[in-house]
């Protein structure tokens, strides 16, 4: 498998350090609120990597964190007159509805930042003890960013062309030894929350957090390291930084990045408002829906979000769990005589093949999608033949199944058992059209529309699906 490197900008074939073992951490969310499209982006997209490397016979270790204290959360409990864990303990309870709709898979490990302040601490200390970090009296702890001389290596920014962006404080700030310097722990404010330090009570600072969790969960070295573009810099140059001086040894061998969400081809975020949660989106379209729609891009392209895009993909979607139910349909009530296996189950290992192709050209889902479809157009194929024995067709199911729950799509329609007064109608339908009453059928058949459903004359019998 050959994985687009940030820190290389280049395409390298994925070489774990232990042969058949992964770990892999991506950042998570800060929960103050529920989160949004572009959030959602990159939870689907490394799940889907997971799901990738455990098809190929991995064992991965995956950690996402959840960012349980920053400015964010102390503003929105201080607005609410609420504690930051009760905003926290509320948000993660949502962010579990979300991503479980989005059928994202639980990560092996998902710390709290504030479940970390132990190593937190420790990681601080240790930056203090090789003279990485220093104190700025009354504020707090600090990085020196001029101390590690391979700042800027993923970024790829030079440190002297760097404005205060890296930090959380102007550039002028009095006491900061460099514009880019970054708080690693924060001196306690009146009406936040604190935890003892060496250096006096205090926060931890954002970047520390996320670094202190690899080392405690994962260790010094990972293999992947993931988020959106717009953690580049400065959160992951920081976390480098920190990561590296502390331990001595490098800290993600693969940095792998997506794309922004656009909305009239602007970034979606929080900050410019032109964001859509996925609560609010699920109220006008299903999350696998949502799901199938962030997969049909290249993770590292942008995407741009609008109504007609999601019913595109929920068309797609559709015609997947289309062919898949048509399948599980025919299968058992099936006549034909296998005289096209041959070409299909040719079909079927070609899909097989494409897919994995793909996939292993740096997580290519927009093509494995393609991949899908064509199968989905090779099966409705042979149905319509007439000519495929069962074997040959659950082949294809199966087939069709695997493929698409690596992208964590399922086939299955929702809600799919078909009510017994829709059943009877159906009854009452063939019955009629056995009389030769088509009048009648045809009733029937706008009564049993009215209520939902649709039915269609197959070779194999009446196929009943609600609308």
């Amino acid at each position: 498998m050959r994985l687009y490197n940030t820190l290389t900008r280049t395409k390298e074939e994925f070489k774990p350090m232990v042969e058949g073992h992964v770990k892999m951490y991506a950042c998570g969310p800060t929960v103050y609120n529920y989160f949004h499209l572009g959030n959602a982006r990159p939870f689907v997209t490394f799940d889907t990597l997971r799901r990738y490397l455990e098809y190929r016979g991995y064992d991965v270790e995956f950690c996402q964190n959840f960012t349980d204290i920053d400015d964010k959360m102390i503003n929105r409990a201080n607005e609410e007159g609420v504690t930051v864990k009760d905003i926290a303990d509320r948000f993660i309870k949502e962010y579990y509805v979300d991503a479980d709709g989005l059928n994202c898979k639980r990560p092996t490990y998902q710390p709290r930042a504030t479940e970390s302040i132990d190593a937190i601490i420790g990681l601080v200390q240790s930056l203090m003890d090789k003279g990485y970090a220093y104190v700025i009296e009354g504020d707090g702890v600090y990085y020196d960013v001029t101390k590690f001389k391979d700042y800027g290596k993923l970024s790829h920014y030079k440190l002297e062309d760097l404005v205060a962006g890296g930090g959380e404080r102007k550039a002028s700030y009095e006491g900061k030894k460099n514009p880019g310097d970054f708080a690693v722990w924060k001196f306690k404010k009146e009406g936040e929350p604190s935890w003892d330090s060496p250096w006096g009570e205090g926060r931890p600072g954002w970047h520390i957090e996320c670094s202190a969790m690899i080392k405690k969960y994962l260790g010094d070295t990972i293999d992947i390291h993931g988020g959106g573009q717009d953690l580049i810099f400065p959160h992951h140059e920081n976390e480098i930084a920190q990561s590296e001086a502390a331990n001595g040894c490098p800290f993600a061998n693969c940095w792998v990045h997506n794309a922004f969400v656009n909305v009239d081809g602007e970034k979606m975020s929080k900050s410019l408002g032109n964001f859509f949660t996925i609560r609010d989106i699920v109220k006008h379209f299903p999350y696998q829906v949502i799901r199938f729609f962030i997969l049909s891009g290249h993770y590292r392209m942008p995407i741009n979000f609008s109504d007609e895009l999601l019913r595109s993909a929920q068309n797609g979607l559709d015609r997947i769990v289309t062919c898949a139910n048509n399948l599980r349909f025919v299968i058992g009530k099936n006549s034909g005589d296998g005289s096209e296996d041959e070409l299909l189950l040719s079909q079927i290992k070609t899909a097989g093949d494409e897919f994995i192709k793909v996939m292993d050209d740096d997580l290519n889902t927009a093509d494995a999608i393609t991949v899908i479809f064509n199968l989905v157009r090779d099966i409705n194929t042979a149905v319509a033949s007439g000519k495929v024995s069962d074997d040959a067709l659950k082949a294809a199911l199966d087939k069709l199944v695997e493929l698409t729950g690596v992208l964590g799509i399922e086939t299955e329609a929702e809600d799919d058992g078909i009510p017994s007064e829709i059943m009877e109608l159906v009854e009452q339908r063939t019955a009629a059209k056995k009389n030769k009453d088509y009048a009648e059928a045809d009733r029937i058949r706008d009564l049993i529309t009215s209520k939902g459903y649709s039915v269609k004359d197959t070779p194999q019998g009446p196929q009943v699906e609600k609308l």
